[in-house]
C-alpha cells in the first residue's frame, strides 16, 4: 500500500515528507527529485522505526496527498508548512506510537553520536559543525520546538505530554504548532543531523 506523503513547494527545494513515519523526510530541487529521495532514504530510517518497536515496511511506494506552498524556511532548508492532517486531534494509539518513534530517531542520534569522532569532515566548501556543536544545536533547536506546545522542561517532558496529546489541535492565536507537527519537525532534525554526522565521518 503506498504511504502517503505531502509536498512542501518552495521557490528553491521542494521537501518530500512522510505522513506516517515522522522524521523521514527529504528535500531536492524538484517534487521528483524529492521522492527519489525520501525512497532512498528508506533503509537509513528503518533503525528509527526499529528502535521504537514499529514495522516499518520492506518496500516504499507513495501516494501524493497534499501539496503545500513553501516558504523561506523551506528554500533554507528545514520543512516548515503544516498539512491539514497534522490539525486532526490524536487518539492515544497514535500519540503513542508518535512518542516511540520520536525516541527512535533520538536513539539514532544517541548512537551515530556516540560513534563519530569529535572533528569531522568538512563540506565542500570547508563548512560544517563538528560533532559536540551539532548536538548543542540539535537541543538547544528543541527547545523551541517543544515550546512551540508549552514544554519547557525537555524531552522527557515533550514525551509526556506528546503521550497524553493534552494539546492535539493547532492554536493559531498562541502560535502554537500541532503535536504532529512537532513530533515531526522533532524527530527529523535529529535524524538528518545524525545522517549528517555519518556522512562526515574521516
Amino acid at each position: 500500500m503506498p504511504a502517503p506523503v505531502y509536498l512542501e513547494v518552495g521557490a528553491k527545494r521542494v521537501f518530500a515528507c512522510s505522513l506516517d513515519w515522522p522524521g523521514w523526510a527529504r528535500a531536492a530541487k524538484t517534487e521528483e527529485a524529492a521522492l527519489e529521495a525520501l525512497a532512498a532514504y528508506a533503509e537509513r530510517y528503518r533503525p528509527a522505526a526499529d528502535a521504537a518497536g514499529a514495522r516499518f515496511p520492506t518496500s516504499v511506494s507513495f501516494e501524493v496527498v497534499e501539496r503545500l506552498p513553501g516558504d523561506a524556511t523551506t528554500d533554507f532548508g528545514a520543512p516548515g508548512a503544516i498539512p491539514a492532517a497534522d490539525s486532526k486531534p490524536l487518539t492515544r494509539a497514535q500519540a503513542e506510537r508518535l512518542a516511540a518513534l520520536v525516541q527512535g530517531a533520538w536513539t539514532v542520534f544517541d548512537r551515530v553520536r556516540a560513534a563519530s569522532p569529535a572533528e569531522l569532515r568538512k563540506g565542500p566548501r570547508g563548512g560544517g559543525r563538528d560533532r559536540d556543536k551539532m548536538v548543542a544545536h540539535v537541543l538547544d533547536a528543541e527547545k523551541g520546538y517543544f515550546h512551540k506546545v508549552g514544554v519547557k522542561t525537555g524531552r522527557e517532558a515533550f514525551v509526556e505530554g506528546l503521550r497524553q496529546a493534552r494539546r492535539p489541535q493547532l492554536e493559531l492565536a498562541t502560535k502554537t504548532w500541532p503535536w504532529r507537527f512537532t513530533a515531526r519537525r522533532v524527530a527529523w532534525h535529529a535524524l538528518d543531523h545524525a545522517w549528517e554526522m555519518e556522512d562526515r565521518r574521516p
